[in-house]
């Protein structure tokens, strides 16, 4: 939803902004053909623009506070002054959100951005409408489904909900920021994208973890319960879990709000405000907690790539194989003994089912293992190798790669959408 508004918002402006350009070109050719420097002269023309504005809207403060308070007539033209204001405003907000103003619109006039600005906000849409669809559909099926109610499926929808969050919040200031040169809500969003995303990072690491052990607890506990009852776990049990993955990500995801700040500068080929975000401790932290944030921006690296990569990665794999050595021990050890055909025939299709759930997770954990890999190792590869490799990158460059690694996060969160909870 939200980024169909901006997408709307952005075509809208794509007209006014392609008059308005055009205009101030007419007017600069006509009025001033000794100019060499167009951005400069544009510049100028806005900046008299904002003045005029301000001049406009003292103007009409004054003429608010001449007017006397008492007769109705007199509240008629307050209120009308009131109006002529808000108007004013509306006027004033729509020029600043249409692009014609203080945000730059790649769309028009039509160069050879505008068709890699297409491109990123198709993408952008896809992924955002089918991980979004795809996330509210496993969250839905856990929650309106008793039986699907265990450790295993509610870890899942843990997952969903942190990546629907990620799609909903993040993808739309990204995106925006992307196009425009804009940030959306400010500082704000330059700590609060980061922190979600990394939070984000840190439930799918234990969640992983903790799927890998209840799949081991699965296939090599013996059952003490019928099947149907096994299934469903206690309300309090499954909280008591969840509130271990989330409150660890949460508390290893803090750091990350005390990192961030944005620094705007104009651009000086448009003469438009450009916003971004940089890693940078603010000087105004205590020494104590600047210390902290310092250690832990110098080590954000190869934290990230122990904690959020390796640590998953191995624990899985280790579990994977452990498991798997306890089920070829107990097939072992269980040898068919001379009883009748219906217990044997029961004990056969007990051990088919127990097959297939066990064909079942490893599958499921073997794909989100593999998604998992595959969209964060690139980011990995290429941070390593940019700070000891020593090489010259342009700015565009690296911006280019943060863009590839945030929809490479945003592939992840859509690839977990299609984890099918346990029947």
């Amino acid at each position: 939803m939200v980024p169909l508004v901006l997408l709307v918002l952005v075509l809208i402006g794509t007209l006014e902004t392609g008059q308005t350009v055009a205009e101030e070109n007419s007017l600069l050719k006509d009025s001033s053909p000794s100019i060499h420097n167009p951005a400069s002269a544009l510049r100028t023309s806005r900046t008299e623009d904002l003045e005029m504005e301000r001049s406009s809207v003292s103007h009409l403060e004054k003429q608010h506070r001449r007017v006397p308070r008492g007769s109705g007539k007199d509240r008629k033209q307050k209120s009308s002054d009131l109006n002529v204001t808000e108007w004013y405003i509306v006027c004033r907000l729509s020029r600043v959100f249409n692009g014609s103003l203080l945000v730059h619109n790649p769309l028009y006039p039509v160069t050879d951005d505008s068709y890699g600005a297409y491109a990123v906000m198709l993408l952008s849409l896809v992924v955002f409408a089918v991980g979004v669809v795809g996330n509210l559909a496993v969250m839905c099926i856990v929650w309106h489904n008793y039986y699907l109610k265990n450790t295993w499926n509610c870890v899942l929808a843990s997952m969903a909900f942190w990546d629907f969050i990620v799609l909903f919040f993040c993808l739309p200031v990204v995106i925006f920021n992307e196009l425009t040169k804009r940030r959306l809500m400010g500082d704000l969003s330059c700590r609060l994208v980061p922190y979600v995303e990394v939070t984000s990072l840190g439930v799918f690491t234990f969640s992983l973890c903790a799927l890998s052990i209840d799949r081991f607890h699965r296939l090599t506990g013996a059952p003490s319960r019928p099947l149907q009852q096994q299934q469903v776990e206690s309300c309090g049990s499954i909280v008591a879990k969840l509130s271990v993955v989330w409150f660890g990500s949460l508390l290893l995801a803090i750091p990350e709000l005390l990192l961030w700040q944005m620094d705007s500068e104009v651009s000086a080929v448009s003469g438009l405000p450009v916003d971004s975000c940089a890693r940078r401790p603010a000087a105004a932290l205590p020494e104590a907690v600047y210390s902290l944030v310092l250690t832990y921006h110098e080590a954000r690296m190869w934290w990230s790539f122990g904690c959020f990569f390796c640590l998953p990665l191995l624990f899985s794999l280790a579990c994977r194989l452990l498991t798997n050595h306890m089920v070829e021990e107990n097939l072992r050890q269980t040898r068919p003994s001379s009883s009748s055909s219906s217990s044997s025939s029961s004990s056969s299709l007990k051990k088919k089912k127990k097959r297939g759930l066990e064909e079942q997770m490893s599958r499921m954990l073997t794909m989100l293992t593999i998604v998992y890999g595959l969209c964060c190792l690139p980011e990995h590869a290429w941070s390593i190798g940019l700070t000891y490799a020593s090489l010259q990158i342009s700015k565009n460059t690296l911006a280019l790669l943060a863009l590839i690694g945030q929809f490479l996060m945003f592939a992840r969160a859509r690839g977990n959408a299609h984890a099918n909870p346990l029947r």
